[in-house]
């Protein structure tokens, strides 16, 4: 993004001790961190990976590209994707239940087909599957209804666009630079494809892919964000337009240290792939998925999980089933997820954390069967309160080395009764006396 230095100024003089740098009224910044309140709140979200690449459980356009699959083979799917089972407010109930506020839905993968009824001259599921209708607008509208926030993805690769240079990792059309006029036709496409989705759907966010194989005066990127907002001015966009997004988006690989990035969202399947494939039965517990959303959310960053439904449109019963169980923690831990910042800085607490808006509350995330103490150092506040979050239960606390006439802050240990521990992950909720006052030194006579 062009205005990328004011998100970074501003984020740089947002950490800990620092004021906030005063942003000019009519900058390009402020309305993108208006417009991006609801995402660093929203903290979880649901990916949707749904293609004629669940026929037969391959990768999802991939599978001709890297050559695993021949590229009629891969596309003749499409002639037994039914969407027989398909029940787009099940799907929606299911989303809400796991806790998540928005959902991102496959709008056209890489291999060109669309979810939506395309008026380009395309591959789509309404025009050429046996589903034989717009498979994306009831779930969209069904979302927006929910009041779960929407996301598109939109591939800007199209591998089977006969104007599209790629084919497969080793064959081509036609070189870029000596046919200019098919490259225009088909970037004249993909800008006609984006603009009805963002006409039939107001998107609340776009999330682009595949924008690495050409750069944003290729792609013409400065023209989609300037369309896409003209008559969605409050769409968010994510990294993955050649630089003209909003916000970060790691994949897969969660991050040791917090992204550079202001607002972020970690993508990552459940189990190793983001379409359904039945041979794939390496799933993240429960547990690995909560505390990777924990992580997440301790360094300011959203989680965002994908589900790989069948064709005929059922979810897998590994997928429902830690949905449900995401679902039960999140709603008992809500007030340590939802509209909190990041937590503490490496170093003070050995585990995730969070902060209420006015940091005067501290939200310590404990793996379930670990009852304590647990070790929080550099906090120079009393603590009024502690207690187990979701229980009526108070967490145990000791202030030890503290010294009186030294400036220095000794060491809290908490723990909490057995008890109240939690099956996956337990959360104890401090109370401060006031907005949290870190110690950042190196002890002694401070």
């Amino acid at each position: 993004m062009k205005h990328c230095f004011w998100v970074a100024l501003l984020f740089s003089q947002l950490a800990w001790g620092q004021t906030a740098v005063v942003v000019p009224k009519n900058s390009t910044i402020t309305d993108s961190l208006q417009k991006l309140e609801w995402f660093g709140e929203a903290k979880l979200g649901i990916f949707i990976h749904w293609g004629i690449y669940a026929v037969d459980g391959v990768d999802e356009s991939w599978a001709f590209y890297n050559r695993k699959v021949p590229y009629l083979t891969y596309m003749d799917q499409i002639k037994r994707f039914t969407a027989s089972k398909y029940q787009p407010k099940e799907w929606t109930n299911l989303i809400a239940e796991s806790g998540a506020k928005y959902a991102v839905i496959t709008t056209k993968h890489h291999d060109g087909v669309a979810l939506w009824d395309t008026k380009q001259n395309t591959w789509s599921i309404p025009q050429s599957a046996p589903a034989r209708r717009d498979i994306l607008t009831p779930l969209v509208w069904s979302l927006k209804e929910k009041g779960i926030k929407v996301g598109t993805y939109f591939s800007l690769i199209d591998w089977s666009h006969k104007d599209y240079p790629a084919v497969t990792k080793d064959s081509i059309r036609y070189k870029l630079t000596e046919d200019t006029l098919r490259w225009n036709r088909f970037v004249q496409f993909t800008h006609a494809q984006i603009k009805e989705v963002n006409d039939a759907y107001h998107p609340d966010l776009f999330w682009f892919d595949g924008d690495w194989e050409h750069s944003a005066k290729e792609w013409k990127a400065a023209e989609i964000r300037q369309a896409i907002l003209k008559t969605n001015p409050n769409c968010i966009i994510n990294a993955r337009l050649a630089g003209y997004g909003d916000y970060g988006t790691p994949e897969q690989h969660v991050p040791i240290q917090r992204p550079k990035d202001p607002f972020w969202e970690l993508c990552i399947t459940m189990n190793k792939n983001w379409g359904y494939q039945p041979h794939d039965t390496v799933y993240k517990s429960t547990f690995e998925l909560i505390s990777i959303f924990a992580d997440c959310i301790s360094m300011g960053g959203n989680l965002l999980l994908d589900i790989g439904p069948k064709e005929n449109g059922e979810i897998p019963e590994e997928q429902v089933r830690r949905l449900k169980e995401l679902g039960r923690w999140t709603k008992k831990h809500s007030e340590a997820i939802y509209e909190t910042k990041a937590g503490l800085p490496l170093g003070h607490f050995y585990g995730p954390s969070t902060l209420s808006k006015d940091s005067t509350v501290l939200y310590l995330f404990i793996p379930g069967k670990g009852e304590g103490p647990f070790q929080v150092k550099g906090i120079k506040n009393q603590v009024k309160s502690i207690e187990v979050l979701g229980q009526q239960t108070k967490g145990l606390a000791k202030l030890v080395g503290k010294i009186s006439w030294s400036s220095v802050p000794g060491v809290w240990y908490f723990s909490v009764p057995k008890p109240s521990l939690d099956p996956e992950m337990t959360v104890l909720k401090v109370v401060l006396d006031g907005k949290i006052q870190l110690y950042r030194g190196q002890g002694g006579f401070e």
